[in-house]
């Protein structure tokens, strides 16, 4: 499992970057309703930097920060014991120092912070314990687009297709292929409106291609 334990589970900067802008794309497909979306991905975010976020309406938040010369995940457990923030980025770099300690984050709170640095390993401040939420929140990152059905499917009860999510066309998003027409309504039995999906596709920065 990936954790705070052992964040040398996580994928590399850019895969990891992949996943999500593909759990986003998915929920996007499944649910048009922005407030009920777990995951979102905004490419958009300032000159230089994305962000993907991951909300779950009960107070647990993780924001993911993908910047030039790096990459900065914060997460926040709120049934979790309060955290010494300054421990947890402890030899924090410079770069992530606005981002962690400045809105959204200083309201939100942290329970677990890893960075990379370019192509190094994923680094971690003084971790007082793992009881931190990070094996729960990062879970979703394990590469397995079945990790994502399987949530999916319990989290958005029966808002896909009556047949299920099925394996393939998560694979393809996974793997990035542009998305077409078939393959939002192998997800889904019908979409009410397209124009939100491009939106929502050019907000997150993945290929489309409905003209097909």
């Amino acid at each position: 499992m990936i954790s705070t334990k052992n964040p040398e589970a996580l994928p590399d900067r850019n895969r990891l970057q992949n996943i999500c802008k593909s759990i986003s794309v998915l929920d996007a497909i499944i649910s048009q309703d922005w407030e009920y979306r777990y995951y979102s991905y905004n490419s958009k975010w300032s000159k230089n930097e994305e962000v993907f976020e991951m909300r779950n309406g009960q107070g647990d938040q993780m924001l993911i920060l993908f910047a030039e010369n790096g990459c900065i995940i914060n997460g926040f457990d709120h049934e979790v014991k309060k955290k010494n923030k300054q421990k947890l980025t402890y030899n924090l770099p410079q770069i992530f120092q606005a981002f962690m300690f400045e809105e959204p984050i200083s309201s939100i709170g942290t329970t677990f912070c890893i960075w990379s640095i370019q192509s190094k390993n994923w680094q971690l401040g003084e971790i007082q314990d793992f009881d931190d939420g990070s094996e729960r929140l990062l879970n979703i990152f394990d590469n397995n687009p079945q990790t994502y059905i399987d949530w999916a499917t319990d989290y958005f009860e029966e808002s896909y297709n009556e047949n299920g999510i099925p394996f393939e066309t998560v694979k393809k998003i996974y793997d990035g292929k542009s998305l077409t027409k078939e393959m939002v309504l192998s997800i889904v039995d019908e979409l009410e409106d397209w124009k939100q999906l491009e939106n929502d596709l050019i907000k997150i920065g993945y290929p489309y291609n409905f003209s097909e």
